[in-house]
């Protein structure tokens, strides 16, 4: 058994290299198949996708597992066909796009996508800079480190502040992937939206007003309003979707020959996810589930501050 489980996280390990790996190229990869103008909205538009596949997810592992728990011991065995279904899915779509005739961007090229190369020779161009000295990049970093820390959050205790007791009204558990369809839906919703909106309004200006909007109801969710709180819940579910792509965006605008070692780190924010759900919960425990709610505020305080300031680019 113990064998098993260390095999086991070691195909896990892989496994999560190996996503990290293909968004870490294929964000980037994305920002630069067209004019500067339209990065941000064309990244947004290829990452809703993300929300078909996470709207899809939970329903399929309540048709395969029927709400029922595997039995003591075979909880490595209820994985098998789940992991290999999307070892085979994986599969066909690498075999798809290695059939697919798209074009390969060197570092040499990687100004084209973002319009610099006709200011290679101008004094005023930053993205010869290093990396920690590019203001736009770093903070967007930070952005994006409590962009996921923020999302992860919302995201992990969704069922359980509609199955709280103290919330009215209050569903049982085994609906629980419904509920996160459902969010999950809003997000790809606000995903292919928010890319047809960019075409007309600037991104950065739709990341501000939309932290803004979180930072007004994300206080709604926690006054345990019923109903309100719960269509507010799901409103910032709809505003967070351009968050990701839009702010990785704008973060490895303008970096040149830098873009894909500045689209790695910028992936590896997403650590955020990992460092505050812990302490979401430890306040939503002190006090209730309602009030954790008030956790990410100050996380979306900053992200206003990038949409606002901290993205513009300084010679």
């Amino acid at each position: 058994m113990r064998n098993r489980w260390r095999n086991k996280r070691r195909f896990l390990f892989i496994l999560g290299c190996g996503l990290a790996t293909l968004e870490t190229a294929a964000n980037p990869y994305a920002t630069k198949l067209g004019t500067r103008e339209s990065a941000a909205q064309r990244i947004n538009f290829s990452q809703s996708f993300n929300g078909l596949a996470w709207v899809i997810g939970p329903l399929i592992g309540l048709y395969i597992y029927g709400n029922q728990g595997a039995a003591p011991g075979e909880k490595l065995t209820s994985m098998i066909l789940p992991f290999t279904s999307i070892g085979l899915v994986v599969l066909i779509v690498a075999l798809i796009f290695m059939r697919l005739p798209l074009p390969e961007i060197s570092e040499e090229e990687s100004g084209h996508g973002h319009g610099i190369m006709e200011t290679l020779v101008d004094e005023k161009t930053s993205y010869h800079k290093p990396l920690i000295k590019q203001s736009h990049f770093v903070t967007g970093v930070i952005a994006q480190f409590c962009y996921v820390a923020a999302q992860t959050g919302i995201f992990s205790y969704l069922i359980n502040f509609v199955t709280d007791k103290n919330q009215n009204p209050r569903f049982d558990v085994e609906n629980g992937p419904y509920f996160l369809s459902i969010g999950f839906a809003l997000f790809m919703i606000g995903r292919m939206s928010g890319s047809y909106i960019m075409s007309r309004v600037k991104p950065a200006r739709i990341l501000a007003i939309n932290a803004a909007l979180s930072i007004l109801l994300l206080p709604v969710v926690s006054m345990n309003l019923g109903w309100v709180s719960l269509i507010a819940l799901y409103t910032v579910f709809l505003l967070m979707s351009i968050m990701f792509p839009t702010k990785f965006a704008l973060g490895i605008k303008d970096l040149g020959p830098q873009t894909k070692k500045g689209a790695s780190i910028i992936v590896m924010a997403i650590v955020g996810g990992a460092v505050f759900p812990p302490f979401m919960g430890h306040i939503s425990d002190l006090y209730s589930m309602s009030v954790g709610f008030l956790a990410p505020v100050p996380l979306f305080m900053f992200i206003l501050y990038y949409a606002i300031k901290g993205h513009h680019i300084k010679s």
